[in-house]
């Protein structure tokens, strides 16, 4: 329904959603610094130095002038690390410069995604609230708590999707334009997730124009200025690429060589669909739906009944918590709630069709587009931890459809969803469940970083002690000039030294090295790489990198080892 005062379906709401009163804003303010707070706190606990080192050492290399995709491969759409990168270029490498900007936009994410719940309820206030929440321990960055591509695509939607929803009521051309060239962002931030959701924007978007009586009113809607948009906005990256990496270059490492190393089979993301907990969770929750559409839903006992339906799936969840130990379980119940939300969602996204095609129809089917484009990448366990926010308008979406006669069940479903995602949401960032690929001794000490660009950084085990040497070793003992490089490469050497990268790869893992062993090694050659810093004690629980034990071979015939430290071995050119 377009507003709050058509009639034919959904509970209708006042329209309250565009003006912001006291209470939008305290609701606002505890919204971002909660969600801001529990970033921080996150990164008071772990540091992932995996995936630090990537992003810290690619953006630092990029903020010296070296060119991603021409210079060096880049798997990755550019938009985190230029951003990463304008920052280190602003502030200078501060290991607190990045923590604050995933606070900052872990703060954003909750806000944005709140006022879209509010719209997509019609302006049911306190609904949206409980709703939104728990978005303070399960928001964009709350589970992965530094900046990724991941969390800064969901942003960018989250963005798009909140600008779009608005488009309607846009006077001129200035506004629908820069709504179409926001929904391209997505794609040069992550592009498993950016794309799907542009293709499914373009699409709802000419659906729109189709509606229209006439060829002449589909171009003068804001429709046909936001399309235009999109096509001026994908032209104008594509020019500055080609301009600068390369068109070439960029289509190769992001699309090409990003397919061969990941790229899933369309079965892989739809085994998500595969969870047995869907034999019962869906046909509980497609009942409480369909009593709130039979005639009994007047009665109080079949709201009632509606509600304890609709909410079995997340009561569970809650019981399994206290129940079971095991972190590896609780997780995977929690994240069982997803494909059974993301059906409904689906499914009465088409009911709704019914009453014609607008803006607010196209929302779910988008929100669904780019969840499922994430799924490519790591499947349901994988790659949630970025999206919870979607998955909150996608129970707005269900709850917005639900009849006037039913409001007290929604009230209801939303509490008891609120309850559940605070508690085991709140529980499965804290525990840290989703970064289980690193060690993290829960009997150890927290360590603080002490070299001065990692001052911020805190961790469990000895990887940022054992860092710290190695640090302090290199600036004693090899020349600032000479080339080297770090085997995997699991930590932000060169962010914390101020080095200038001298190889075009940093990270030895499957999805962004190019090289064989054998190619590694001539590489290293041609380029006079003097030194090769081999990490034993490795944070990671298991060696990604490709062929690491014939790489070392090939090191021990060309190198001899120099110095062992703490959690590294030093080679030097023989």
């Amino acid at each position: 329904m377009e507003n709050g005062a058509e009639s034919g379906g959904g509970m209708q709401y006042r329209q309250e959603t565009q003006q912001w009163r006291l209470r939008d804003a305290f609701a606002a303010a505890i919204l971002f610094m909660g969600s801001a707070a529990f970033v921080g706190w996150q990164n008071t606990r772990v540091a992932v130095l995996w995936d630090l080192g990537y992003l810290l050492d690619t953006s630092w290399r990029i903020a010296l002038g070296q060119m991603p995709y021409r210079d060096f491969p880049l798997v990755h759409a550019p938009v985190t690390f230029l951003i990463q990168a304008g920052l280190i270029k602003l502030f200078g490498r501060h290991m607190l410069v990045p923590v604050i900007y995933a606070a900052v936009a872990g703060g954003l994410g909750s806000v944005i995604a709140w006022r879209i719940v509010l719209q997509t309820l019609r302006g049911a206030w306190w609904i949206s609230l409980a709703l939104s929440a728990p978005l303070i321990v399960v928001g964009i960055y709350a589970i992965y708590p530094y900046p990724i591509y991941d969390c800064d695509c969901s942003l960018a939607i989250l963005v798009a999707m909140l600008l779009l929803m608005r488009v309607d009521e846009s006077r001129g051309w200035v506004t629908p334009f820069c709504v179409g060239a926001a929904c391209v962002l997505p794609l040069f931030v992550k592009q498993n997730m950016g794309l799907p959701f542009l293709a499914a924007v373009t699409a709802a978007v000419i659906a729109l124009l189709v509606t229209h009586g006439s060829v002449r009113s589909a171009i003068r809607s804001s429709y046909a200025v936001v399309l235009l948009g999109i096509i001026a906005a994908i032209f104008l990256a594509l020019g500055l690429l080609s301009a600068t990496a390369g068109l070439h270059n960029y289509i190769h490492w992001t699309v090409e060589f990003a397919a061969q190393r990941r790229m899933p089979g369309l079965s892989a993301m739809l085994s998500v669909y595969e969870q047995p907990s869907l034999l019962w969770m869906a046909p509980m929750l497609a009942a409480g739906l369909a009593l709130c559409w039979s005639r009994f839903a007047h009665a109080t006992w079949g709201k009632i009944l509606a509600c304890a339906l609709m909410a079995a799936p997340f009561v569970y969840s809650l019981i399994f918590l206290l129940m079971e130990d095991d972190a590896d379980e609780r997780a995977d119940n929690l994240l069982a709630l997803w494909p059974v939300w993301m059906l409904a969602a689906g499914a009465i996204a088409l009911w709704s069709l019914r009453r014609g095609l607008n803006v607010r129809a196209a929302i779910p089917f988008i929100v669904l587009a780019g969840i499922h484009g994430s799924f490519l990448s790591q499947q349901l366990w994988g790659s949630t931890y970025a999206l919870w926010p979607l998955l909150m308008v996608l129970i707005a979406v269900v709850l917005a459809e639900m009849p006037r006669a039913v409001r007290p069940a929604a009230i209801g479903v939303a509490v008891v969803a609120c309850v559940i995602f605070a508690t085991c949401g709140g529980l499965y960032a804290a525990s840290l469940e989703r970064l289980n690929y690193v060690d993290i001794p829960e009997d150890a000490p927290v360590e603080l970083a002490q070299t001065t660009a990692l001052r911020g950084a805190a961790d469990r085990g000895p990887y940022l002690t054992n860092l710290d040497e190695l640090i302090a070793f290199a600036d004693r003992e090899i020349p600032a000039g000479d080339a080297l490089v770090l085997l995997p490469g699991e930590d932000p050497f060169y962010f914390a030294t101020g080095r200038v990268p001298r190889f075009p790869v940093t990270l030895f893992d499957p999805a962004t090295d190019p090289y064989s062993p054998a190619q590694l090694m001539a590489e290293a050659r041609r380029r006079d790489v003097r030194w090769v810093i081999v990490k034993r004690v490795l944070q990671s629980k298991a060696n990604a990198m490709p062929g690491f034990d014939e790489t070392l071979q090939f090191v021990r015939r060309d190198f001899a080892l120099f110095q062992s430290l703490a959690g590294y071995d030093v080679y030097r050119r023989k």
